[in-house]
């Protein structure tokens, strides 16, 4: 996996590029612990929790997809940009860890949460 910085970040948006692929892992594997047993959480995720194989793809996917994302200087969230980094069947099972895990994310993640929140 890629975690080079994207070549025309500022540090600033560096900063929020990594942040952002921290709290999708962080959402992949509040999802995985609910969803998946512990025995199959055998891989590691972006942001060191263990998940399972099928988690791990996702996590994998989300993270490069935002390394690569050419709007992290100015969009607000996934949601709101009008450049579709995610396939129509990624896009669904990231909503679905989405809808899942945010509204966890509050009590597992609470920092993480605000930012994502206030899309900052």
């Amino acid at each position: 996996m890629n975690n080079a910085p994207h070549n025309s970040d500022t540090p600033q948006t560096a900063k929020r590029r990594k942040r952002e692929m921290r709290t999708i892992s962080q959402m992949i594997a509040i999802y995985c612990a609910k969803n998946h047993s512990a025995a199959i959480r055998s891989k590691t995720a972006y942001c060191g929790e263990s998940i399972c194989a099928e988690c791990a793809e996702l996590d994998a996917y989300a993270v490069a997809r935002t390394q690569n994302c050419r709007k992290m200087d100015v969009k607000t969230s996934c949601e709101n940009c009008e450049n579709r980094c995610y396939q129509a069947s990624e896009r669904e099972r990231i909503c679905t860890v989405m809808r899942f895990s945010g509204p966890r994310m509050i009590s597992k993640h609470p920092i993480a949460a605000i930012r994502h929140l206030l899309g900052k």
